[in-house]
C-alpha cells in the first residue's frame, strides 16, 4: 500500500532533477512492496522519501562518471536512488541475498534503468571484470570490517563512499588499524544537506591508494 507514503519533500525535485519522476515510481514501488518483501520495516514508508530517498540523493553529486559499486544493496538504498539521479554513471548492485537480487533485477527493468547491473554475492567474494572508480555502502556493517571487505574492488585512486549514522567519529576511531592496512588516504567525514535537508547525511569518504 502506498496510502502511507511520505508526501515528499520540496528539496526531492532538487536534487533528482528531470529524474523526479523515476525517483517517485522507485518510491510508490518501496512503500507498496518493501514490507512485504522485507526490504524495509513498518515504520519506514511514513519517511521514505526524508529519511532514506533523500539521505541517499544527497551523495549523488559525489559521485564520478565511471563505474560505481554499492555493496549490500537490499532495496536499492543507495544504490537505485543513485543510479536514478545520476544515469551518466554505471553500478553494479552487490547484493547476497536471493529474494533482494530479484527485486533489484526487477526494479531496475521496471525503472528502464540500463546503467545498473545486479550482483548476487558478498562484497568480500565479489567479482568484478574491472575495478570500481566508486564503493558505496549504507548501513550494510562497521568500518573496520566494511573497509577490509571492499577495499581489493576498488581501482587505485579511487574512493571509498560509505554513508553512517552520528557515531561516525568512534566508528573511524575504532577503524584506524584497518584504514591503515587497507591503505587509506584523504580520509574525511562530509555532512551533508545541512539546513536544507530533512535530515543530514553522514559520509565517510576516504581514497584508495
Amino acid at each position: 500500500m502506498t496510502d502511507n507514503l511520505e508526501v515528499e519533500p520540496p528539496v526531492a525535485a532538487t536534487l533528482f532533477g528531470d529524474r523526479i519522476d523515476v525517483a517517485r515510481s522507485y518510491a510508490a514501488d518501496l512503500a507498496r512492496r518493501g514490507e512485504e518483501l522485507g526490504l524495509i520495516g513498518p515504520l519506514e514508508a511514513p519517511r521514505l522519501w526524508s529519511r532514506h530517498m533523500v539521505n541517499c540523493a544527497l551523495v549523488a553529486p559525489l559521485l564520478r562518471p565511471g563505474l560505481t559499486g554499492d555493496v549490500g544493496s537490499g532495496a536499492g538504498l543507495p544504490g537505485i536512488v543513485l543510479a536514478i539521479a545520476r544515469p551518466d554513471v554505471e553500478f553494479v548492485l552487490i547484493e547476497p541475498m536471493e529474494r533482494r537480487v530479484a527485486w533489484l533485477e526487477e526494479e531496475s527493468s521496471a525503472l528502464g534503468l540500463s546503467n545498473v547491473t545486479v550482483l548476487r554475492a558478498r562484497a568480500e567474494e565479489a567479482r568484478l571484470d574491472r575495478k570500481l572508480d566508486q564503493v558505496t555502502a549504507r548501513a550494510v556493517t562497521a568500518l573496520n570490517k566494511l573497509i577490509p571487505a571492499t577495499v581489493r574492488l576498488v581501482r587505485s585512486g579511487g574512493e571509498m563512499l560509505f554513508m553512517k549514522g552520528s557515531r561516525i567519529e568512534e566508528e573511524i576511531a575504532a577503524a584506524a588499524q584497518s584504514i591503515r592496512k587497507a591503505g587509506l588516504s584523504n580520509v574525511e567525514v562530509l555532512v551533508l544537506g545541512e539546513g536544507f535537508a530533512p535530515e543530514v547525511t553522514r559520509l565517510f569518504r576516504a581514497t584508495v591508494d
